[in-house]
């Protein structure tokens, strides 16, 4: 190419021709191009995905139910050979895995349009189908069909679905894309979003979601004042082409949308890619994690499997003047029975995990099964380490340096199976009794009177079939609720339920013996538990009882003890 000046004296180029016309080549580029193509025809060749999973498995184990007509296969001399496939060839494969004497089935859109291969009762193969997802495409609705060809009614059990990626961080673009259009096919389909991603995603995997536009912002933020370390802003501008600051150096009031971001992200050098997603997915799991603790992550309709479940009081909140229909307020007496993870499962996870740790909890005795989780990223740009403590009837999210810190200390196989099971064998006997409060019944007129602050859906089911779908109402909110409906209460809150409100975070107003507010305060760095707004001529009172007063910034507050917190609250309790 040939540097030249234009008309404005900008430098510009243009191609090279010598004094006969003929163009000049650059014979370095030339050769280093040679060389290139010489070494890419020497490499071994990428196969697809389904080519690769025939060729490691075997035609004789693998079932291929696709549009292909032909296909290269490896012959028993192991020399490839071109196969010829005929409409019929789908068919018989499908009967050969239904039949158990191919334990693999491989189909794609074009061959599994209107066949199942479910563990049908009708079926020689009743095989639990563990279904992997792979490269779902854009089509939400194709990947819905796909799913639903290994999930079907009449069948010995259901399937085991496992969405499929590689480690390139990019790819979290396509199953986002499904997650989102995934929950939107469901809220049109059938009017709830419980059925839409088949709870194959988790809140946090849809990045297209509103905590993960507050988190792109979060993140353009830090990248601005230079907090990151997956990139600079300078080389990202460069490399993405997207504009972030402008020519004064302050952040963009347009940024780019998530969308584009995220296409950008694609075209950028893999180890960069991974760095950008780490950073970026601990911004979107603090926000989602914060929702979810807060009551107030809108994850849809959830089911809850209960034993036993009794109407213990039906209220009605209001009735519908032109079609008579009625808004309740039910009062249900839940028994629910532990379901366990099983040793083997737990296990199993840890050997297809990485950098999981057995643990055991010198206090309690209790064991766990501690799994690296995604990191956590403050808004100054630091990430957090956290662990998910798999126990045998719940998960517990800690951050790392609390852990270590703990009573949780790494332990020998012998002595995790030997906890493990005895409290696997001691939730089995316990059947759980709890009170849950649903609104039910005609709730649009109403939905803006519930709290607005816990919203949780639920489909209540009991092993006799009967179901209740509502919104959870927290027993903190029913007194208030009924108020408004100038519906006289009868719920009186219990100092347990008081005490797991407040660890909750949540504000709790008390009207006897005196109007005030119980909450969550930090002083000094200490969490405390305050009464706020109790009166001058109470204190005396609440002194007796165990309260204790500070003068902070020139006001009289006070707090209760969280050693005694318990018996303080049913003091208070009491004498309203």
């Amino acid at each position: 190419m040939q540097v030249f000046l234009d008309d404005t004296g900008k430098e510009c180029s243009r191609p090279m021709f010598d004094e006969d016309g003929h163009p000049v080549h650059n014979q370095q580029a030339i050769e280093r191009r040679t060389a290139m193509i010489e070494h890419l025809c020497a490499m071994p060749p990428i196969r697809p995905a389904l080519d690769g999973i025939i060729e490691h498995y075997g035609t004789q184990k693998v079932a291929e139910v696709t549009g292909r007509t032909k296909r290269l296969i490896n012959g028993a001399d192991g020399q490839q050979k071109l196969e010829t496939r005929s409409p019929r060839t789908n068919q018989s494969e499908t009967d050969q895995f239904m039949d158990g004497h191919k334990p693999i089935l491989v189909f794609s859109d074009a061959g599994g349009t209107g066949r199942s291969y479910h563990a049908s009762l009708d079926a020689k193969c009743q095989k639990r189908r563990i279904h992997f997802l792979l490269e779902p495409g854009w089509r939400a609705d194709r990947a819905i069909q796909g799913l639903g060809r290994t999930h079907r009614t009449h069948q010995a059990n259901t399937p085991l679905f496992r969405p499929v990626t590689t480690n390139c961080k990019g790819e979290l673009r396509f199953t986002s894309t499904i997650a989102r259009r995934l929950d939107s096919l469901g809220a049109l389909t059938r009017g709830q979003r419980q059925t839409g991603g088949q709870n194959l995603f988790d809140p946090a995997d849809n990045l297209e979601s509103e905590y993960a536009k507050a988190a792109l912002h979060t993140w353009f933020a830090l990248l601005s004042e230079g907090k990151l370390k997956s990139a600079t802003l300078t080389d990202f501008q460069r490399r993405s082409g997207l504009k972030i600051v402008s020519e004064d150096g302050v952040l963009e009031e347009d940024l780019p949308p998530i969308q584009r971001w995220l296409n950008r992200i694609l075209a950028l050098p893999i180890g960069m890619q991974n760095a950008i997603f780490d950073e970026f997915l601990g911004l979107v799991e603090a926000r989602v994690s914060a929702a979810r603790e807060a009551g107030s992550l809108d994850v849809g309709v959830e089911t809850m499997q209960v034993e036993q479940a009794e109407v213990v009081e039906d209220i009605i909140l209001r009735t519908d003047e032109r079609t008579a229909a009625t808004s309740h307020l039910l009062q249900l007496a839940l028994r629910t029975r532990a379901r366990p993870v099983g040793l083997e499962r737990v296990l199993e996870r840890r050997d297809y995990s990485e950098g999981c740790m057995l643990m055991h909890n010198t206090k309690s005795g209790k064991c766990a099964l501690a799994e690296p989780s995604r990191h956590f990223m403050t808004e100054r740009g630091e990430l957090i380490r956290r662990v998910i403590l798999h126990r045998p009837l719940r998960r517990e999210y800690h951050h790392f340096d609390d852990l270590v810190e703990s009573a949780w200390e790494e332990c020998s196989r012998r002595t995790f199976e030997k906890g493990w099971q005895e409290e696997v064998a001691e939730a089995a006997e316990k059947l759980s009794t709890e009170t849950v409060y649903l609104a039910t019944g005609l709730l649009l007129p109403i939905w803006s009177t519930l709290p607005i602050d816990y919203l949780e859906v639920r489909r209540i089911v009991d092993e006799a079939g009967r179901s209740w779908l509502g919104r959870i109402v927290h027993e903190l909110d029913v007194a208030n609720l009924l108020q408004k409906f100038d519906i006289t209460a009868t719920v009186d809150l219990s100092p347990d339920a008081v005490i797991r409100a407040l660890a909750e975070n949540r504000t709790i107003p008390i009207r006897q013996p005196f109007e005030a507010t119980v909450k969550c305060s930090r002083v000094a760095g200490e969490k405390r538990f305050e009464i706020a707004g109790a009166p001058v001529e109470h204190l005396p009172w609440l002194k007796s009882i165990g309260c204790f007063t500070e003068i902070i910034s020139f006001r009289t507050r006070v707090f209760v003890p969280t050693v005694n917190a318990l018996t303080i609250f049913e003091k208070l309790l009491k004498a309203a």
